[in-house]
């Protein structure tokens, strides 16, 4: 009997801290998302940015992920809410400070509208700070309910919330 061997998905992601050491929060969550999700294949630099919806709060540090996983979706957020609670991610205040926050942005072409999950991320065209980093490690990914690309879509942006780029994408 032949092996069927799992499907391999294109997800990308967005991580964000901006509690303690930002970049050692982030690093920590790329070593957990490394060693549970999937492999790796571009990182794009860090983006320092103002805080989003609610202001009074430390800048954050950004990063966009591109990865390789055969985790189903569901499993991939589950995964991900999993690193966010063993780092110590607390939830309390809708868009408040957070030692650590993973979001995934999408998954090749897939639409997922579910009570848990939200595939493509329902707010990332509406965030320079989540297209500005996924344009630069998948300029080309194409938004599967808008048919634009990543560049396009950060290009029509209208958030005001403008970051700055640390480094250069990884490989």
């Amino acid at each position: 009997m032949p092996t069927i061997l799992p499907i391999m998905q294109n997800a990308y992601l967005l991580i964000g801290s901006n509690l303690g050491n930002k970049i050692e929060q982030l690093e920590k969550a790329v070593q957990y998302i490394q060693q549970e999700c999937g492999q790796i294949v571009k990182r794009s630099a860090f983006y320092e940015t103002a805080p989003w919806g609610f202001t009074d709060q430390p800048a954050f540090m950004n990063q966009a992920l591109w990865i390789q996983t055969v985790l189903e979706p569901e499993a991939l957020m589950q995964s991900l809410l999993n690193i966010e609670a063993r780092m110590g991610r607390i939830r309390t205040v809708k868009l408040g400070p957070r030692i650590i926050d993973l979001d995934i942005l999408q998954i090749d072409q897939l639409i997922i509208d579910t009570p848990i999950l939200q595939i493509p991320h329902p707010a990332m065209t509406e965030r320079r700070f989540a297209l500005a980093p996924l344009a630069e490690i998948a300029p080309d990914l194409m938004h599967p309910k808008l048919q634009k690309t990543a560049s396009e879509l950060l290009l029509a942006c209208t958030d005001i919330v403008t970051g700055k780029q640390i480094g250069r994408a990884h490989v």
